[in-house]
């Protein structure tokens, strides 16, 4: 089998090595003079040196045989041969060397420490014994340097180097674990090494504190940062409350330098059977393409689900399957990308998903497009599917879904631009394509056609201070099919008359001088400045007066009149500090500061997922430590050209830019007041709020916060989410639905990843207003400076369809793999 490589320690971890490969290289002899140098041609081109404090020569001529002694050393190409006493034969390229003998060089850095050997120069081949080695460092004085990432260490009774690269491991062991007594080896009969390449290994065993651990016929494990070889990897094992006892295993075909396949299955005793897929490719620097499949096979479980009203116990089979393909090519101003989605049933990811966080994803989105920019024109072909899950309401058991698809559509924007060296600019949006919707009891055609075109022009103004922008455009949108309605349907039907949206938009945009004041006090060792921008706009549309008969399939169909005025106010605080020291972890060896740009993880939730510390940037002093926005709306036209409806929930155009949240039931002046905060007071403090008060009804509609904060190693993350839904937007169609959310996520620990020794963590999320643990986690691990060990336990809470106690563990193997089933991207820290 071939082990995962999975190279999981960073440069860290590597610096740790550094201090450690001494203990296999402190038999080098340092340098002194030698007594007597003597080149010895072997070919053209190819001298050998010899050095040592006593030599004599015997033999004839044709045959000279050289016995040295005393801090021998023979250097040949890029190889030295060193030990107490040697003989060496000229014409043949022998030699036997006895008395700490040492072999450094070659093209992958080898140093082998061996009792005694015998190597042919010429033939660069020879046998060694009692041999502790390493490839991938060098001794340079008194320092150890690392020449790759990927290091490894031998030992062995005999090892035999059979060509340049090529060496045989008899009876010993191999490890990246630099320390003199490892922490773990794999132990063979023999293992076949090929030095930047990989290492086969036959009849071996896992040992871990040197106690055998698990026995494998053949491995086989990569002996280079570049290398890849194809074959299966460490198996995956685990426990569920409702999957059962999880084992598995993957096999890894290293098709090319570009692409690569993994394929694996899992046995799941208390459901069936799982199957993924990973295919990756890159082509070139800026084309790649990853392909990823997930199934189960599953056998059923019991649920309770309400069907009409009554609780029934039915058996469910939960199985299903997701896809996913994301990939993306450039050349020129040429851009091509793709993001596709497939899920079979939104039952198999709640059921499934390995988070919380994904399992209540309800949205799946597929797009593509291709790209073309040029001289301030962007001209893109675009296609996109989007499906959207919901619970029956007379079926708990059952997901009903509303899907959404753009079949290809043109596209043509344009930057402003002058008019005729006028102060006027002009901008151009325009679309063309077909869209198409279905969900129970509605669908539309199976292409309806739209076209769009939205022209504008605009004048910028400027005086003493005072911006003004005034704005005209217009705004037409024809439509093959229009919606109408009839006395026995409630959401209407799809037509197959056209319709022509007609209007004329209009804004004018204000902005102040900005008021700016430098306080002459530090506060916390940073001087401050406030600065205070307003922002006043308004906006005015006419000439829909057929809302209610347009389709809906995306943000430009729920375009209406208006008549607007909004008002907005954004505060900031900046800091300037004086250069201090560098906070601990954060300095270099020339005295610059380390910044970390590391990647966020794949599934970052602020608050909920913790992400390494930062260093703050010494190069830049001056921070915009907070960020307040304050913003609300005022409508002459309170119903929006007649688009309002009553007793129901609306979201137009001119809400939604506002507030995500929807507060429009019926006619009013004021929207809520929406306030955004942020504090950023270091690099590893974040805080987020945002508010929306409705002082029509004096009562929050919505509050979200996020909280991070980091100090050294320890880290603290949590988030709030509270949401009013209108009444008239569930009590019709679902009666028993709440009418506030308001929900936690708490999240804290010490360390990170990448941390030698202790690490842990703990995660909530609960739901305040059912009352209950939506789910929790509990991690910790130890690392070493060669490997890892891991331990999980999750509990989701999803009633009705998956109530789950997960124990999981990884033990991971630095340069060779990880074995256990706790995946590197689903880790609180």
């Amino acid at each position: 089998m071939t082990l995962r490589n999975l190279r999981i320690i960073t440069l860290a971890v590597l610096s740790h090595l550094l201090l450690a490969v001494p203990a296999f290289t402190s038999q080098l002899p340092a340098p002194s003079p030698a007594v007597a140098a003597q080149p010895v041609s072997t070919a053209p081109g190819q001298d050998v040196v010899i050095r040592a404090n006593q030599q004599s020569r015997q033999g004839d001529a044709q045959h000279p045989v050289y016995e040295l002694d005393g801090d021998v050393e023979i250097a040949f190409q890029d190889y030295i041969l060193r030990a107490e006493h040697v003989v060496y034969h000229e014409d043949t390229g022998a030699s036997e060397a006895t008395g700490r003998v040492t072999f450094d060089g070659g093209p992958h850095d080898a140093h082998l420490v061996a009792g005694h050997a015998s190597y042919n120069v010429k033939e660069e081949t020879g046998t060694f014994y009692d041999v502790t080695g390493t490839f991938g460092a060098v001794v340079r004085g008194n320092a150890v340097v690392l020449t790759t990432s990927n290091p490894f260490l031998i030992t062995g009774r005999v090892v035999r180097k059979v060509d340049r690269n090529r060496y045989i491991v008899e009876h010993g062991s191999i490890t990246s674990c630099a320390e003199p007594k490892p922490m773990w080896t794999f132990n063979a009969e023999k293992i076949d090494l090929v030095a930047g390449d990989d290492a086969k290994l036959y009849h071996s065993n896992f040992r871990l504190l040197r106690i055998p651990i698990l026995y494998f016929p053949y491995a086989k494990t990569p002996a280079s940062q570049m290398s890849r070889a194809s074959g299966f990897l460490l198996p995956v094992v685990g426990e569920s409350t409702t999957k059962g006892f999880i084992f598995g295993d993957s096999f890894f075909w290293a098709i090319n330098r570009s692409n690569d396949l993994t394929v694996g299955a899992e046995y799941l005793s208390e459901r069936g059977w799982s199957q993924t897929m990973q295919f990756r490719s890159r082509p070139s620097e800026n084309s790649s393409l990853e392909v990823h499949y997930f199934g189960v096979m599953d056998r059923g479980v019991n649920v309770t689900n309400e069907i009409n009203g009554v609780d029934q116990t039915v058996h469910q089979k939960q199985g299903g399957e997701e896809a996913t393909m994301a990939g993306v090519n450039s050349h020129g101003n040429w851009r091509e990308a793709g993001s596709i989605d497939y899920l079979s049933s939104f039952l198999f990811r709640l059921a499934f998903s390995p988070t919380y966080t994904q399992a209540v994803n309800s949205e799946v989105r597929s797009n593509a497009f291709v790209s073309h920019n040029l001289d301030g024109f962007s001209l893109n072909l675009d296609t996109e599917r989007y499906q959207n899950f919901y619970q029956n309401p007379n079926n708990t058991g059952y997901w009903e879904q509303i899907k959404i698809l753009h079949v290809p559509s043109v596209e043509l924007n344009s930057l402003e631009r002058p008019v005729d060296h006028s102060p006027l600019l002009w901008s151009l949006d325009a679309s063309s394509g077909g869209v198409q919707r279905s969900e129970p009891g509605f669908v539309t055609a199976n292409v309806v056609g739209r076209l769009d075109v939205h022209p504008s022009v605009a004048l910028p103004l400027r005086w003493k201070g005072w911006d003004l922008r005034p704005e005209v455009g217009v705004h037409d949108t024809l439509y093959t099919q229009h919606l109408s309605y009839t006395s026995s349907s409630a959401v209407g039907s799809a037509t197959g008359t056209g319709l022509n949206r007609r209007s004329l938009e209009a804004e004018i945009e204000l902005r102040p001088p900005v008021l700016e004041k430098v306080f002459d006090r530090e506060i916390f060792g940073r001087k401050l400045k406030h600065v205070i921008q307003p922002i006043i706009t308004y906006r005015a549309t006419t000439g829909i007066d057929n809302f209610a008969q347009v389709l809906r399939f995306d943000a430009m169909d729920i375009r209406s009149d208006t008549n607007e005025l909004e008002y907005n106010f954004v505060q900031r605080i900046y800091g300037r500090r004086r250069p201090t020291a560098h906070e601990p972890g954060c300095e270099t060896t020339d005295g610059a500061p380390r910044v970390n740009t590391a990647k966020l993880p794949q599934f970052y939730v602020p608050g909920v997922s913790a992400v390494a510390p930062k260093c703050e940037d010494e190069g830049n002093t001056t921070r915009e430590l907070v960020t307040w926005e304050v913003k609300q709306k005022y409508f002459l036209d309170q119903t929006f050209g007649g688009a309002l409806v009553s007793g129901r929930s609306n979201v137009l155009s001119n809400t939604i830019d506002l507030t995500g949240i929807a507060f429009l039931d019926r006619a009013r002046p004021w929207s809520p007041v929406v306030s955004k905060l942020r504090v950023m007071t270091s690099a590893n403090t974040d805080v987020q709020w945002q508010l929306d008060y409705d002082s029509l009804r004096g009562r929050m509609n919505a509050s979200t916060a996020f909280v991070e904060y980091r100090w050294r190693e320890y880290f603290l993350g949590g988030s709030q989410a509270f949401m009013r839904v209108p009444a008239a937007s569930v009590t019709v169609i679902y009666p028993k639905e709440p009418l506030v959310f308001n929900q936690y996520r708490m999240l804290v620990g010490y360390g990170h990843p990448n941390k030698r020794g202790f690490s842990g963590g703990g995660s909530i999320g609960y739901d305040q207003n059912l009352n209950f643990l939506q789910y929790a986690a509990v991690q910790t691990s130890y690392n070493t400076d060669c490997c890892g060990l891991s331990f999980e336990y999750r509990h989701t809470n999803l009633p009705g369809i998956n109530v789950e106690n997960q124990y999981r563990f990884a033990l991971t193997l630095a340069n060779f793999g990880t074995f256990g089933n706790m995946r590197r991207q689903e880790k609180l820290y």
